[in-house]
């Protein structure tokens, strides 16, 4: 099976760099790496700097945010499977070669992860904090709160052609929205295995952090449309110390060993500053 990973990105490139340094360790590699430029600067450096990857990258020209760079990205899908992954993300060495696994039995699966605050120094980020996110697939329980975690889920491209693409008009939960469909239309699996390294700040730089009008109007947006009843906006890390969430804790395999990931673009922008200076 060819996977085809799609990532979207905005002016991230030291992250990204993570990313792609990530999928180049593999135990199995992908197809092809389909980054959408959501009208940020150039990665283009990046593509030079991982020529083992097949990368293919779309460049656009206007910001069109990231459920719509989300759709074009998949129309440039080659491979049968798809994987997702956000630009400030990674994942650990066999991460693929178990999704394909898992794909054996299923047609979507998705994976435990750990939420990891990091703190930049120079283009390389350091972990400080780190917090396991593993919990129980039942369907009835992700229509209350969802624990799908997009980054390093993957699943049968055949799928759009039964749901159609990602909606941007419920923006922030288009993920949540995304797994309701998959979960009525194709088999689900979750890998017990915390293998996405998942960036996420307490310090609400993470656009899920933002509990303003428009989130609660996306929010209300997506309950409509799945029949959820009224559903409120509730600080992410509040929210999973409650009764019924710690109820839905699971056990899953710890496999990041918590080091950085330290990357050629890192490195070549070290050396740049030093024949600068």
């Amino acid at each position: 099976m060819k996977i085809s990973i799609v990532i979207v990105t905005y002016n991230r490139l030291a992250e990204l760099s993570e990313l792609l340094e990530s999928i180049t360790r593999q135990t199995v590699l992908p197809h092809e790496v389909i980054i959408v430029n959501d009208a940020g600067e150039s990665i283009e450096p990046l593509v030079s700097l991982y020529s083992e990857l097949s990368i293919k990258a779309v460049e656009l020209t206007e910001n069109v945010k990231h459920v719509r760079a989300r759709n074009i990205g998949i129309e440039h899908v080659t491979g049968d499977a798809i994987m997702l992954c956000d630009d400030d993300d990674f994942i650990t060495e066999t991460h693929l070669e178990q999704a394909l696994l898992g794909l054996q039995n299923a047609d979507f699966v998705y994976f435990d992860a750990e939420i990891v605050s990091f703190e930049k120094r120079g283009n390389t980020r350091y972990p400080f904090k780190r917090q396991l996110f593993a919990y129980q697939y039942d369907l009835a329980e992700m229509k209350k709160f969802s624990t799908y975690v997009p980054s390093g889920s993957m699943y049968k491209k055949e799928l759009h052609d039964k749901i159609g693409l990602f909606d941007p008009d419920v923006h922030n939960y288009w993920d949540w929205d995304f797994f309701l469909r998959a979960a009525e239309a194709c088999s689900v699996k979750r890998i017990p295995m915390a293998s996405v390294i998942y960036a996420f700040s307490e310090d609400g730089t993470n656009q899920s952090a933002d509990l303003g009008l428009k989130r609660k109007m996306y929010l209300d947006r997506l309950c409509e449309k799945h029949q959820l009843g009224s559903l409120p906006t509730k600080n992410f890390f509040v929210l999973l110390e409650e009764p019924e969430m710690k109820k839905r804790e699971a056990e899953t395999k710890r496999v990041w060993n918590g080091k950085p990931v330290f990357t050629r673009y890192s490195q070549q922008e070290e050396s740049n500053e030093i024949t600068s200076g």
